[in-house]
């Protein structure tokens, strides 16, 4: 009997022992998620927002960038050892190069007393000499337009007899006045230069109202905010949105669009809590267009549907995010986003950069990398994407992404499969996303006018995304709608190199649509 009780004592002790350690490894791993997950909020809150990195080489002491040139990518497993590229100092601009695009004013400085101060005879001019530039700032100032017609009086009409009595119609005095051009918006004063300038400072400079409202006070003019947003809204459905259509059309007639969308909280929509998230979605050219024509769709929702409506039969590819609502866009041919892949590893890296050298989400890293590479070196741009050679032809470039980048492409799915990141952790989730995209990331090799990433539609997104750090909301739907037709005009003639400002004001004085390119 007391045998029994020992071994039934020994048998408790291990069952309790090995519960433990279970309850430990849990402990651990959460421990792990846990600390994962302040390392990633410090570093959101306190650190840089690039995903640039340098991965550390513990064991040659020498750097990695993630962002080297692809013949360095390239030959990484063949080398095994990683060189550091030498410090180039970045090359300052020439005062030439800064005040190129700029009018010149000349000022010759005349000599006050031109009496030879030897012989007393009076000097002439003989030319003059160069001393230096400087560049002027003119204040903008606000001045009243007043318009008149021109009224204008036949002298002769009802002076000569003989010929009047065989008009029927002449008068002792015949008048005619000048055409005048009409209100830009009846019964304001509002002119085009003033609208162009309030629309600019809103969507390009991300100014709200308020503090435009301030500095027309500054400048002498009690102009109300509320008198703005019902300009920007009339102005926005008289003048932009012909333009926004003229755009959308030109968008859908293309093979490749780069789509995404982000928040925008709208105060007072029917039905719905002035907290609700709603959605701005953005679609924009590839840059194989040509062209860079940026559309702004605003939506109460997320919901697929909203792509579907705007985009709608649309049957070209679609290059966009993860987000599963692209997949309502049945005619479409959706392509993935390998920016995304990456910046999920990257945050996955660990915190203490001496576990680099065998880190999974490291090595993932570098191998997104070398797609990266390969694709500027296919589109004749450095590792800082300058453009320094030309471009290869698009059959020679869809040959060389079959040849090169689909081997790297299987490489890299063959080897997400043997990583076993730990469950709820930021590696886990980095490859479970690259995963279930596999299919999608593999679009791009189908057309060399699809880009590795939607890098450009993310740009196109930031302008919103910094305007409504400053202005945080729209006040109504109409608003809403009418900002998102007001910032697809002034980003994509800002993208297409116009001056934006300059831009709206032609649109504003002319009597049709003008693209902005």
């Amino acid at each position: 009997m007391e045998e029994q009780r020992k071994e039934r004592t020994i048998d408790e002790l291990a069952a309790e022992n090995d519960a433990l350690r279970k309850k430990a490894d849990e402990l651990n791993k959460e421990i792990e998620y846990l600390q994962q997950q302040v390392n990633f909020l410090k570093k959101s809150v306190f650190g840089s927002k690039s995903e640039k990195k340098v991965l550390h080489d513990t064991e040659n002491a020498e750097q990695l960038s993630l962002f080297n040139e692809a013949e360095t990518e390239a030959r990484r497993e063949e080398a095994e050892e990683v060189s550091v590229p030498a410090h180039k100092r970045k090359k300052k601009r020439s005062r030439a190069e800064i005040l190129k695009d700029l009018p010149v004013e000349e000022v010759v400085h005349e000599v006050e007393d031109k009496t030879c101060d030897r012989c007393g005879s009076e000097m002439k001019q003989v030319g003059k000499e160069f001393v230096h530039d400087e560049l002027v700032y003119v204040p903008a100032k606000l001045f009243i337009r007043k318009h008149y017609v021109e009224v204008v009086k036949c002298v002769s009409c009802g002076k000569n007899e003989s010929r009047d009595a065989e008009l029927d119609d002449i008068e002792k005095e015949h008048f005619r006045k000048a055409t005048a051009p009409a209100m830009l918006i009846p019964r304001s004063f509002c002119s085009p230069e003033l609208l162009a300038h309030i629309i600019y400072s809103k969507y390009n400079n991300a100014m709200p109202l308020y503090r435009i409202e301030q500095d027309m006070k500054d400048h002498g003019v009690m102009l109300s905010r509320t008198t703005m947003a019902n300009w920007i809204i009339k102005i926005a459905e008289e003048k932009a949105k012909p333009v926004y259509e003229l755009m959308k059309a030109e968008l859908l007639s293309g093979r490749i669009i780069h789509a995404d969308e982000t928040v925008v909280q709208v105060l007072h929509e029917q039905g719905r809590s002035a907290k609700t998230q709603s959605r701005m979605w953005v679609y924009c050219t590839p840059a194989c267009s040509g062209k860079y024509l940026v559309l702004y769709d605003y939506c109460q929702t997320r919901g697929g549907y909203n792509a579907v409506s705007f985009l709608g039969n649309y049957s070209g590819y679609v290059v966009c995010d993860g987000y599963d609502g692209y997949n309502r866009l049945t005619q479409a041919k959706r392509c993935g986003c390998f920016a995304h892949v990456r910046r999920k590893l990257v945050e996955a890296l660990p915190s203490d950069k001496e576990l680099w050298a065998t880190s999974a989400a490291a090595e993932g890293v570098r191998r997104c990398d070398r797609l990266f590479a390969l694709e500027r070196e296919f589109d004749g741009k450095d590792k800082d994407g300058k453009q320094v050679r030309e471009p290869l032809s698009p059959e020679e470039k869809h040959r060389r992404r079959n040849e090169e980048v689909r081997p790297l492409l299987d490489d890299f799915f063959n080897w997400l499969m043997t990583v076993n990141p730990a469950g709820g952790s930021k590696l886990a989730k980095a490859v479970q996303y690259a995963l279930n995209e596999k299919r999608y990331l593999y679009g791009f090799l189908a057309d060399p006018g699809i880009e590795i990433s939607n890098n450009r539609a993310e740009n196109a997104v930031r302008p919103f995304v910094v305007g409504r750090k400053n202005w945080l909301f729209s006040d109504s739907p109409k608003g809403a709608s009418a900002s998102a037709m007001l910032y697809s005009l002034v980003v994509s003639a800002k993208m297409n190199g116009l001056n934006a400002e300059e831009y709206l004001v032609r649109l504003f004085r002319s009597d049709v649509p003008m693209l902005p390119y």
